[in-house]
């Protein structure tokens, strides 16, 4: 009896030039493929039938969202060891695999292997995670409301239940990682930490922080070290939890939220802020629309004052996260060389200090979130539905690996608004720029 791995077999050979990175179990109990590789399982065959009707990335993210596939052990091994095999045969524009990479022969065999199977058949249907169904010009303001609530306003009691005390969903800063005491929490404090030193602040200085996620720069800022802050998002939810945990804390006094596109931040009052962050929100600003939005940034400092900006890189002609990415997770994101994005700081009137690359701080960080995802999957799934609860168990799991392979990376860029005269009012050297880390 010819089963579904004798059938599967050949054409992942083609498809990979030789041995395949996974070994296939399909819905049968037949399994095809190396011994030692990660297994991926086939549960039925409407996981090929959604590889016929979303070749490439989508269709794989899909079918494993939907449950038609799934991987027996490590996710972001099997992900790595596909991508591997990707790298190295690269049939096809981009190098993604498809049929169209394969011999006319191969082609054939795998068409008559997808007939025998039932792959042939009506479009399955949606996964059931929410897709992002966006409408408009690209980074208009309304689109980009929009954008940012398909990924923030998941709920706060979701982010509550994956992130650390403080909600800081950015890359964290390990001073200590070999430390069996030190975890994620202390590894955004130490960020947070680090993001005032850099910024200089002092008891009574003004911040504006754009693109405040859940506050945690704002309240930190404010409680230790008695700043004055003014925290904008887009997120309607994160600004209800930002202004419950002001009233909480005591901090009315000194933090202050907005609900707003950084488009709709007036200029600045009196002699402008000492001092403006953007964590990790430039990503969602676009190529066309940044050289606006440093313009911005630059006019909301006093002379003198220093703008501290975290984003993620991408060295690729690829400037989005990907088909899955851009579906499920982040719509309209953006992200360019470092470089581009220091002429772009620098073209708005800013001179830019330093930059610090904390590529390898991601991958410890992101990894903390699955964890936490995997330790507590019921709640999650409670929380959200199994669906969504998947998309976030492959975004982590995919997105730890493109930091760790260097196919993304995550920067801080610390500038100033240079005086009249070019004064930058910074010490001589770097190491007195804001002291000793935390």
């Amino acid at each position: 009896m010819t089963t579904v791995a004798d059938r599967l077999g050949p054409v992942l050979t083609a498809l990979f030039a030789g041995e395949p990175p996974v070994r296939l179990r399909a819905w049968d109990g037949s399994e095809t493929g190396p011994e030692a590789a990660p297994v991926v399982l086939l549960r039925s065959h409407r996981a090929l039938r959604r590889l016929l009707w979303q070749p490439g990335e989508l269709g794989v993210a899909e079918a494993y969202i939907a449950g038609d596939l799934d991987v027996d052990g490590d996710l972001a091994e099997g992900l790595s060891r596909v991508w591997q095999a990707v790298r190295d045969r690269r049939p096809a524009p981009g190098g993604r695999l498809r049929l169209a990479g394969l011999r006319p022969a191969d082609a054939a065999r795998a068409a008559g292997a997808a007939l025998r199977l039932g792959a042939f058949g009506p479009r399955p249907p949606a996964p059931g995670a929410p897709r992002a169904r966006l409408s408009g010009q690209v980074h208009s303001t309304a689109r980009d409301r929009a954008a940012i609530s398909h990924h923030y306003d998941l709920s706060n009691d979701w982010y509550a239940a994956l992130l650390d005390p403080s909600m800081a969903y950015s890359c964290g800063y390990w001073t200590a990682p070999d430390d069996p005491g030190y975890g994620l929490a202390d590894a955004q404090r130490d960020k947070l930490e680090l993001i005032c030193r850099k910024l200089a602040l002092t008891p009574g200085a003004r911040l504006l922080d754009v693109g405040c996620g859940w506050g945690g720069l704002a309240l930190y800022a404010a409680r230790e070290h008695g700043v004055h802050v003014t925290a904008v998002t887009r997120s309607r939810e994160q600004r209800d939890h930002v202004a419950s945990r002001i009233r909480e804390s005591g901090l009315g006094d000194l933090v202050q939220v907005r609900l707003g596109h950084y488009r709709d931040i007036g200029p600045a009052a009196g002699a402008g802020y000492d001092a403006v962050s953007a964590v990790e929100m430039g990503e969602h600003v676009g190529e066309r629309d940044y050289p606006g939005f440093a313009a911005r940034l630059h006019g909301q400092l006093r002379p003198g004052g220093r703008l501290f900006v975290q984003q993620m890189s991408r060295a690729s002609a690829a400037p989005g996260g990907g088909a899955f990415i851009e579906a499920y997770i982040a719509p309209d994101m953006h992200m360019r060389p470092v470089g581009r994005t220091v002429d772009m700081l620098e073209s708005a009137g800013l001179e830019v200090r330093s930059v610090e690359s904390v590529r390898e701080h991601y991958v410890r960080t992101i990894r903390a979130w699955l964890r936490t995802l995997e330790e507590d999957w019921p709640r999650f799934t409670a929380l959200a539905g199994e669906p969504t609860a998947r998309v976030w168990r492959l975004y982590l799991a995919g997105s730890a690996l493109a930091f760790a392979e260097r196919r993304m990376g995550v920067d801080q860029f610390l500038a100033v608004r240079p005086a009249p005269g070019g004064r930058s009012g910074m010490p001589g050297t770097p190491s007195r720029w804001y002291g000793a880390r935390p």
